[in-house]
């Protein structure tokens, strides 16, 4: 990266207690950016905010936002508005669960997927943007999949997700014509975090399977694409930006070694 753009900046980041939330933070403290970090699990929150603050001289904020109820984020979030200017949007929560056919699938699990992936993206962003618009600035950065441009078996719900994810982020770009609102999406490939974890409940022979003979994304991996694409000069737009494993080219083609 050359020049420093994002220093001084304010910096929400949704989903920011683990994994690619977590590394995007991390990305940004170290490139002196204030930080606003929300997410379900408040421990991990505030530790991951007082490390940041002390090793990276920045402000951290932590606050605990489920983003999936519409009345937590408005009475939680729009306080915050209030007090801080807010540069840099990374709607970041999300999860996958289950890999069932659809007959087979989970309505509880389908739901949750929808409530996080796309209405709580929606709840954060109606009052984020709303801000950015007043100001005439703002970058809003979305976490798609390549879920969200091929499906697979079992994908069903969360392909759907991600793809209404894309397709929010076209559209969030067509709102914010004739302002200088930027708003990107990242579509990653396979990652290992815990995404995993999550999607098969825990375990992990499921999880491990997932990652066996080829070396997949890392969170950091995702976090060096979008310190990129934030620190990009005003007048650059990167609306969509898609980064695979060099083993994996889509869903259905992902070498695997054997020994």
């Amino acid at each position: 990266m050359h020049e420093n753009r994002l220093k001084g900046k304010t910096a929400l980041v949704t989903g920011a207690s683990a994994g690619i939330g977590e590394a995007i933070a991390r990305a940004l403290a170290r490139h002196g950016c204030h930080l606003i970090l929300t997410g379900r699990r408040m421990e991990r929150l505030e530790k991951l905010a007082r490390e940041l603050e002390e090793n990276e001289a920045v402000a951290v904020v932590a606050e605990a936002i489920d983003v999936t109820r519409k009345e937590e984020v408005e009475a939680r979030l729009a306080p915050l508005l209030e007090r801080h200017e807010i540069d840099i949007l990374v709607n970041n929560a999300g999860l996958a669960l289950g890999l069932e056919p659809l007959d087979q699938g989970k309505i509880e699990q389908w739901e949750r997927m929808i409530d996080t992936n796309v209405k709580g993206l929606l709840y954060v962003s109606r009052l984020v943007m709303a801000r950015m618009r007043s100001r005439n600035r703002g970058h809003i950065l979305n976490m798609g999949s390549i879920a969200g441009e091929t499906a697979y078996p079992g994908g069903n719900v969360y392909c759907a997700t991600k793809a209404a994810v894309h397709m929010l982020s076209e559209a969030m770009n067509a709102d914010a014509f004739g302002t200088k609102i930027r708003i990107g999406t990242i579509a990653p490939g396979a990652v290992d975090t815990e995404f995993s974890d999550v999607r098969f409940g825990g375990d992990r022979s499921k999880r491990d399977a997932v990652y066996e003979g080829y070396e997949p994304l890392s969170a950091e991996d995702i976090a060096d694409l979008a310190l990129y694409i934030l620190n990009a000069p005003e007048h650059v737009n990167i609306q969509h930006a898609r980064i695979m494993p060099t083993a994996q080219r889509n869903p259905y083609l992902l070498y695997r070694e054997t020994e």
